[in-house]
């Protein structure tokens, strides 16, 4: 029971936050503003950033892609260094904050930033990052994290680093209700993967860990069981569980899987499907193939959070796969490709990113994902 935490993002949650920005940023810097598509001006939080920004010298980059990539953002990072910017205030869901951490973790780098996802340039230095989130989902407005994905090759990669907590996260409910019904959903069941990742390993005794991670999955359950009758509150719940779902709480000290992550990361790059899609796909059927290994966490599941009487891991699986299925989401890639060489793709990849044997018990090779990926199709 050893570990060290640090989350130094300040939060500032409720209705209204987004105007405190000028509490946070010092007026004599020089502030990108990177933001996705159109819906920010459709839903005010556009203006209301601008009215927030008035005083300051400020830049805009537009058109952070749902799944970012690296040809993108390193035309932010360019603008970034042409104007010689000192803070980047990115203004999305989870896809535009990853983007900003690339941009801030690139922007001190000469050589090509796709390096930091390789591995071969670790950031000693970064721009500061304020978030403004639209989205929630992944937790990267007070996380480390970042996900790009490399057009031209169709990789998906992750990277973290130090220096990408955000200083400050402006988390304002009422910016979820412009949302449509297919990035909600892909928010409820990101924030329920991303936490049974670092829950449905194998015993470990750490019981605050387990405890709040079967609240968080309780608590989800019951917004997905309201989904037709959403309310100011139902909003607030879904952006603060997204947010502790994956700010490094519940991992503390306890072993992690993330399979279902690798695998889906693979899939997105591929295919473009949604990422919560993704795991969606492939989390109940990983389960299926590893249930001996995650046979005591999976019928703890069934008990804590489902309420159920089973000594049948199966069973408890396919209460989970019940819960995609009810909010309507496809759970076969045939339903999102007709690629027939998709198990050849995705293996060849995870090699060649250095996953050949992951997990948390790293038994997870190629055999196995071949396995996953058949009950998948």
């Amino acid at each position: 029971m050893e570990f060290s935490y640090l989350n130094p993002t300040r939060i500032e949650f409720g209705q209204g936050k987004i105007s405190t920005i000028s509490s946070f940023i010092p007026k004599n810097y020089k502030v990108l503003f990177i933001y996705g598509g159109g819906s920010i001006k459709r839903n005010s939080v556009y203006q209301q950033v601008v009215d927030s920004l008035e005083g300051y010298t400020w830049y805009e980059f537009s058109g952070v892609e749902p799944n970012p990539t690296k040809e993108n953002l390193d035309n932010a990072i360019k603008l970034a260094k042409e104007k010689n910017v000192d803070y980047i205030l990115a203004v999305g869901g989870g896809s535009v904050i990853d983007g900003a951490k690339y941009v801030a973790n690139s922007y001190y780098y000469d050589g090509d930033g796709w390096d930091i996802l390789e591995g071969k340039h670790i950031s000693t230095q970064a721009l500061p990052i304020g978030a403004i989130l639209t989205l929630a989902a992944t937790g990267s407005e007070s996380n480390t994290g970042s996900v790009i994905t490399k057009s031209e090759t169709k990789e998906k990669r992750f990277f973290r680093s130090e220096h990408s907590f955000p200083k400050f996260a402006i988390l304002d409910p009422d910016v979820l209700k412009s949302l449509d019904e297919r990035q909600i959903v892909n928010g409820l069941i990101d924030s329920f993967i991303h936490t049974c990742e670092q829950y449905l390993t194998y015993k470990h005794g750490m019981l605050a860990q387990d405890n709040y991670s079967e609240g968080i999955l309780k608590a989800l359950l019951k917004l997905a069981s309201t989904i037709e009758n959403k309310d100011d509150l139902w909003y607030a719940n879904l952006m603060w569980l997204a947010n502790q779902a994956l700010n490094g709480l519940i991992c503390l000290g306890v072993p992690q899987d993330w399979a279902t992550h690798y695998i889906g990361h693979e899939l997105s790059g591929l295919y473009g499907i949604d990422h919560a899609r993704t795991l969606a796909i492939i989390q109940p059927n990983l389960l299926r193939v590893l249930k001996e290994h995650k046979k005591d966490k999976l019928l703890q599941m069934g008990k804590n959070v489902f309420n159920m009487d089973t000594q049948n891991e199966e069973q408890v699986i396919n209460k989970i796969e019940d819960v995609y299925k009810s909010l309507g989401v496809e759970l076969n890639i045939s339903k999102y490709t007709d690629d027939k060489k998709v198990k050849e793709k995705v293996i060849q990849l995870l090699i060649k990113h250095g996953f050949s044997e992951f997990g948390e018990n790293k038994i997870v090779n190629s055999t196995i994902v071949e396995k996953i990926i058949d009950k998948s199709m």
